[in-house]
């Protein structure tokens, strides 16, 4: 595959910057022509790539790109996931080039999609291309590349179930994740999941004097913060009631397999800003962000928050929290218990509305399966070292529903690094992953056997 990537490098980058320069930004209405132009664009790639078909399949929100390559009925089927849609750009003015006019500089390509996820689902395209013209593939391979991931895919699931046999495959191929480093490279093989709720506390009708009323009625501002200081104890822990009763601990073994990634909690806190880490008290900094559910509050607000002074009791405040959770806790019971218990500790002299407003479940591959497996042979053949396992703490909503309506596992196969500023100005990814990936992917066919 090397020699493959130099003869046609030239063209690859053709290819991938075409991808690149359309502005395939699910959540801004203004680009709804630039998600099917994306998708058509796709589609070509991946018929010259080698498929017997590919097709832009329309959905009630932007559209899913389907393709497959039937080797022979008896072989395994890899079902290749990705998504075609990138973030908004904002701040543009923090872009040192244009978000949609790719640029090659210092090793890495920079550009809106240049990691998540048109450059790895890119590296999916070259490594099959590279099978079928040499006589490689031997296996079936179908592709689904959706539009809507960043907006969590609301109109996938349902075109999953009525498309349900199309589907059908012995493993879900992922590479929209990091590794620890580009000289550490790890599997991701698990994700947590997701619960994400609001809480609103209202008071008095309208805003108070707080000269007038101060002392005198419950204040929602503080009362949120009284709520929201009682989510988890001096341990760590999260103290909704029955928050930890789906929870899987792990064995000694697996606990000791997953620390064998390099980290030092030094640079950790000093990388991100801050004086020390905390967390749930019995657990490491990697497992905490890893797997292990977690409970935060994204956004609080209520109130005057703007420049100056205005000194009242606000009518109304806010707050926006997130669950991660790990794989056997489902959202929707997380959500109806978090619920009750905002209930239960709200004092009776103001008004408290939950809110539900999207969710997700978490999940995980054994490390003992065929498919994670033959990846670390493969990525341990390209990087020449043994990839470590790891346990992924942010979710992608949607693989949780695959794995349950298919009956197939999804192994994520990352290539990014946290260098690349996903969802950041200046996305990158550098060239030497780009290719290393080609090369990992096109050895997992070589290795993966169902």
């Amino acid at each position: 595959m090397n020699q493959y990537i130099k003869e046609h490098e030239s063209r690859f980058f053709d290819e991938l910057f075409s991808l690149l320069r359309i502005p395939s930004v699910s959540s801004e209405p203004e680009h709804k022509d630039d998600m099917t132009k994306c998708a058509a664009r796709l589609c070509e790639l991946l018929m010259q790539a080698g498929a017997d078909t590919a097709e832009v399949c329309p959905t009630k929100g932007h559209p899913v790109v389907f393709a497959q390559k039937t080797v022979g009925k008896e072989l395994p089927t890899v079902l290749v996931y990705g998504h075609y849609d990138v973030q908004p750009v904002d701040p543009i003015d923090q872009w040192k080039s244009d978000p949609f006019e790719p640029e090659i500089r210092n090793g890495a390509i920079y550009a809106r999609g240049a990691n998540d996820d048109k450059g790895q689902i890119f590296m999916h395209l070259k490594a099959f291309e590279y099978l079928v013209r040499t006589g490689r593939l031997h296996h079936n391979v179908k592709f689904i590349f959706e539009g809507e991931e960043e907006i969590s895919s609301p109109s996938l699931p349902e075109w999953i179930k009525k498309n349900k046999a199309k589907l059908a495959c012995d493993i879900i191929l992922v590479s929209d994740t990091t590794m620890i480093s580009a000289k550490v490279p790890s599997i991701n093989c698990g994700m947590r999941g997701l619960a994400y709720m609001e809480i609103v506390v209202k008071g008095p009708s309208a805003d108070l004097h707080s000269g007038h009323y101060g002392g005198a009625v419950a204040n929602p501002a503080n009362v949120l913060c009284d709520i929201v200081s009682k989510l988890i104890d001096s341990d760590g822990r999260v103290t909704i009631e029955g928050f930890y009763d789906d929870v899987v601990g792990l064995t000694a073994a697996e606990r000791r397999m997953l620390s064998k990634a390099p980290f030092d909690k030094k640079e950790f806190a000093d990388e991100i800003g801050v004086p020390g880490v905390r967390g749930e008290k019995g657990y490491t900094t990697q497992e905490r962000r890893s797997i292990r559910p977690c409970l935060d509050v994204n956004g609080i607000v209520g109130g005057f928050t703007a420049e100056g002074s205005k000194t009242i009791i606000p009518a109304e405040a806010r707050a926006k929290v997130s669950m991660r959770l790990v794989p056997n806790q489902r959202c929707d019971k997380i959500a109806k218990l978090f619920k009750a218990y905002i209930k239960k500790i709200a004092p009776k002299d103001v008004r408290v509305e939950v809110i539900e407003h999207h969710g997700c479940d978490g999940f995980l591959i054994p490390v003992t399966s065929k498919a994670y497996k033959a990846a670390a042979k493969a990525m341990g053949e390209v990087y020449g070292i043994e990839p470590v396992p790891s346990r992924g703490g942010g979710s992608i909503g949607i693989l949780a529903e695959m794995q349950q309506i298919l009956g197939a596992d999804p192994l994520l196969m990352g290539f990014g690094l946290e260098r690349d500023f996903i969802h950041s100005p200046n996305e990158s990814y550098l060239l030497d992953q780009l290719f290393k990936g080609m090369e990992s992917i096109a050895l997992f066919y070589k290795y993966y056997d169902r």
